[in-house]
């Protein structure tokens, strides 16, 4: 039997089935179960680096301290042996003999140190004083069965008696009781305190991990957990809701960019119901007035003359545009119109169309005028001539539109470091100061323009808007009732360059 476990994989994630046509969908889980918060999988992850940490001082400990400590105490005996070695060394001198006085003053380094045995031998290698056998610690010389003297050379230190002739004349040697390391007890105890509080200070430290990670862990995945509220609402309908995160650091980056998307889906979102309502009103105006002329023909209230004919064919030829620029403005968005760049000079480009234009301004009782502001009369730059053309006609067309009998539009190009400049000016009817931001969205028209005949389609500022883009340039507009408008165009005079800080500067203006 043929195993379905990809599938079923992909319908519980929500996905289809190419070979079945097979498709399914399920929403996001809102509590997953069985599994660790982050704030505890943080805490965690500092306790274990505190125990790692730990660990690896007591082994660098073990390795290195305890050999450097063993040859501290080592070195102490030795120097403990010198000492007497060199005292008896001179009461030897003294005495010319191992005489019983010179013998009994290795008992003052036995009592200066009581946790180390001490041997004092001839030059024969006879024991003449031996303080574990008690000759001065554990009773007279006579006792016997005290400690036994370790053997090997890491548990006994000793030191040559030499006298003034340069003669070895005995031997001292010196090792510690119960000890085959020459560590007395006092060594050991500080070794193991040394130890123990090793040990405390690790078991503080991963205690005060937790702590830390606790609390670092819940100041990273609040904001986190602040996004995916956010994040639900959004989800459930709620286009309004902001997380309001804001910093330098990441998750401050990735709530303003969040709040960000957002704000674009909802604007996005809000543009889409209106470009329904839109798009429903304009083709239903010019096929209500197609529909009542084609009934009122066939009822025979209306002639089926030319007169009739040609309403139906201008109503139509209106439709036709509506979609074409519709279709050039989808186009636009979607990238799918080949940006053809070669360099242009944009003062020939604007001043050539402003004078074929100019006759048509005349029949409408307007005055139409070019404006060279360059320095050299002539503005180079990486542009789709054919495109920058169509944007400034659509501006030149909205001014002509707008602007009474008698009025004046000028055209003017310039140019900056970086950017060539375009501005149609228009004495027209202007745009109020809270319809500006509206300016650029399809369809859209203020109330003063809609009143008129004139009025136009409604893309056209969307056109030369996505135009403008396409050239990673920017778009402005400067109006005021009942003075005119003025559109300024800025496009990079090479390609592929922007001011990003402009850039920025216009974002938030569109917010």
């Amino acid at each position: 039997m043929a195993s379905h476990g990809p599938s079923n994989e992909r319908a519980a994630n929500g996905g289809s089935d190419a070979a079945t046509g097979r498709g399914s969908f399920n929403t996001i889980k809102p509590d997953p179960k069985h599994s660790w918060t982050y704030s505890t999988k943080m805490a965690i992850s500092f306790a274990l680096t505190a125990v790692m940490t730990a660990v690896i001082f007591v082994m660098v400990l073990a390795v290195v301290w305890e050999s450097q400590f063993k040859a501290y105490t080592r070195s102490n005996m030795q120097s403990l042996a010198q000492s007497a070695a060199d005292t008896l060394a001179i009461g030897y001198d003294t005495a010319g003999a191992w005489t019983p006085d010179v013998i009994a003053s290795a008992a003052s380094f036995s009592v200066s140190s009581p946790d180390a045995g001490l041997q004092v031998l001839d030059a024969d290698s006879n024991i003449i004083y031996d303080d574990s056998q008690g000759m001065s610690r554990h009773g007279d010389s006579g006792a016997t069965g005290a400690t036994a003297v370790p053997t090997g050379s890491e548990s006994v230190v000793t030191a040559s008696i030499v006298d003034s002739k340069g003669e070895t004349v005995g031997t001292v040697r010196i090792w510690a009781f119960g000890s085959d390391a020459l560590l007395t007890p006092s060594d050991a105890k500080f070794r193991e305190s040394s130890y123990s509080a090793i040990a405390a200070a690790a078991a503080i430290a991963v205690v005060l991990a937790v702590i830390i990670g606790y609390f670092v862990s819940c100041s990273l995945t609040k904001p986190i957990q602040c996004i995916t509220r956010t994040a639900s609402q959004i989800r459930n309908g709620d286009l309004t809701a902001r997380t309001g995160v804001r910093g330098t650091d990441e998750i401050g980056q990735l709530g303003e960019t969040f709040d960000d998307m957002a704000t674009s889906l909802e604007k996005d979102l809000k543009l889409e119901h209106r470009l329904t309502s839109d798009v429903a009103h304009e083709l239903r105006t010019p096929l209500m007035a197609i529909l009542a002329t084609v009934e009122a023909m066939q009822d025979g209230v209306l002639p089926a003359d030319d007169e009739h004919l040609e309403t139906l064919a201008s109503e139509t030829r209106r439709l036709s545009r509506l979609v074409d620029a519709m279709l050039k403005l989808s186009r636009l968005e979607n990238g799918t119109t080949e940006l053809k760049v070669e360099r242009t000079d944009v003062v020939y480009l604007v001043k050539s169309l402003v004078s074929s234009q100019h006759q048509l301004f005349h029949e409408k009782g307007l005055h139409l005028r070019f404006k060279d502001d360059t320095a050299h009369g002539e503005c180079q730059a990486d542009i789709d001539p054919d495109l920058i053309r169509e944007a400034v006609v659509n501006l030149m067309s909205n001014a002509m539109r707008y602007t009474d009998e008698d009025g004046w539009v000028v055209v003017s190009v310039g140019s900056d470091h970086s950017d060539a400049i375009i501005s149609v000016r228009d004495t027209g009817i202007g745009i109020a100061k809270e319809d500006i931001p509206q300016t650029f969205s399809r369809f859209w028209r203020s109330d003063v323009s809609r009143e008129r005949v004139s009025g136009g389609l409604g893309v056209g500022l969307s056109i030369t808007k996505e135009i403008v883009d396409r050239h990673n340039g920017t778009i402005s507009v400067d109006s005021e009732l009942g003075k005119g408008t003025t559109f300024t165009i800025r496009v990079p005079l090479n390609r592929g360059r922007r001011n990003l800080k402009q850039a920025l500067q216009e974002k938030q203006q569109e917010k």
